[in-house]
Parts: structure tokens; C-alpha cells; sequence
């Protein structure tokens, strides 16, 4: 979760989930440098976010499905305990609300 905390490596990781991208892809229309980018990158990589991949002299990078699995999994736990007490509160009878 740190590593999306930074509003940089939230633009690139929402870029990436529009599909594969290099490093000069990504930084175009960022307010940050491309070696900033690859720092950013570094970062995400690190947090099972991203992988990369070597295609002809460039590294082209992808969202990672296993740390998105981790991501989604971890934010369901709140949607669950949210939509239960949904539930509780919309079951409740107008007596028990008094």
C-alpha cells in the first residue's frame, strides 16, 4: 500500500493497468524526469507490483498479477466487514434503531 502512496507511482501504476509500457511510454506527460520514472518503478517493482521483461534494447513493464491478487485481497477483507454491516444495519427492525 506505501508504495502506491506517492501520487507519481499512482499515475504509472494506473498507466500500466491499460496494458505493457516502457520507461519513455510511461514518463510522457508526467511532471517527473524518465530516470524518476524508473526510480518510481524500481519502487513498485520491489513491492510485488510490477514486473519487467527485456524486449529488443528496452524493458518494457506490466502490472503484476500475483501483487494485484495480494492488493485486492487485502482491500476485500474491508469491503466484506463494510458490506456485513450494511447488512446488519439494513436488517434492523425500527425498534431496535430506538
Amino acid at each position: 500500500m506505501s508504495a502506491l502512496g506517492d501520487p507519481t507511482r499512482r499515475a504509472i501504476f494506473e498507466r500500466l493497468a491499460e496494458g505493457p509500457s516502457p520507461v519513455g511510454e510511461l514518463a510522457k506527460d508526467l511532471p517527473v524526469s524518465r530516470p524518476a520514472v524508473s526510480q518510481h518503478l524500481k519502487v513498485l517493482k520491489d513491492a510485488g507490483l510490477v514486473t519487467d521483461r527485456q524486449v529488443g534494447s528496452r524493458r518494457v513493464y506490466q502490472l503484476d498479477p500475483r501483487g494485484i491478487a495480494a492488493l485486492r485481497a487485502y482491500l476485500d477483507q474491508f469491503w466484506n466487514q463494510a458490506l456485513a454491516a450494511f447488512k446488519e444495519a439494513a436488517e434492523q427492525t425500527d425498534e431496535e434503531v430506538r
